[in-house]
């Protein structure tokens, strides 16, 4: 436990941040609250007050670094075609949401509007799926690819939420990776098939690795 009157508000916020972000992992967002946090790092209540406005703001920012982890991770996934890749990152997005479960089930559960600087660290999560999508229809609007990537990850997301526990088996992870995988290779295949005209020398939509 740290001493009080020992720390800048800086140095506060961190220990703050650290807190919290222990108890979630271990113990899950439901044993997260203020007096939690304060006995944990040797301040009163009031402290957590003079670095994050309320709660629901310690909440977001812990948040926003698991996007950013999971930014980091799917920028890491290698560049093969399109579909592949596409299929790539979403399994990344599984393992991720497997290995920090507690942490990534609190990502899309708000219960406030995020604010812009949040909903801009979604949007380059987005942004990566995005890009795939453009390069599959490049003679088409970027809104019909981001439309296309929104609608594919919230089924992705979906999958991850039906099918991922804390505690999760390697062959239950193995079958909802599998799962992503067929997801992802029936929508683009249909994406594509519905677009007014498809480009030569698309890949075939068909063409994924193991």
């Amino acid at each position: 436990m740290a001493r009080r009157n020992k720390h800048s508000l800086d140095e506060i916020r961190e220990m703050v941040l650290d807190a919290a972000e222990t108890i979630i992992i271990n113990e899950g967002y439901a044993a997260l609250t203020a007096r939690r946090i304060a006995l944990e790092i040797g301040y009163t209540v009031g402290s957590i007050y003079m670095v994050f406005a309320n709660m629901a703001d310690l909440v977001m920012h812990i948040s926003a670094g698991t996007v950013d982890d999971l930014t980091e991770q799917m920028c890491q996934v290698p560049h093969y075609a399109p579909e592949q890749h596409i299929a790539d990152l979403a399994r990344t997005y599984v393992v991720f949401a497997s290995r920090n479960f507690n942490r990534w089930s609190m990502v899309f559960a708000k219960d406030a509007e995020p604010p812009e600087w949040y909903q801009e660290k979604i949007g380059q999560m987005f942004g990566l799926v995005e890009a795939q999508f453009a390069q599959l229809a490049p003679n088409h609007s970027a809104q019909q690819g981001k439309q296309a990537a929104q609608a594919l990850w919230s089924g992705v997301h979906g999958i991850c939420s039906l099918s991922l526990t804390r505690d999760l088996d390697p062959v239950a992870l193995k079958d909802a990776e599998d799962a992503v995988v067929l997801l992802v290779k029936s929508f683009i295949g249909g994406w594509v098939a519905g677009l007014p005209s498809c480009t030569p020398g698309h890949a075939d939509a068909a063409s994924f690795g193991d």
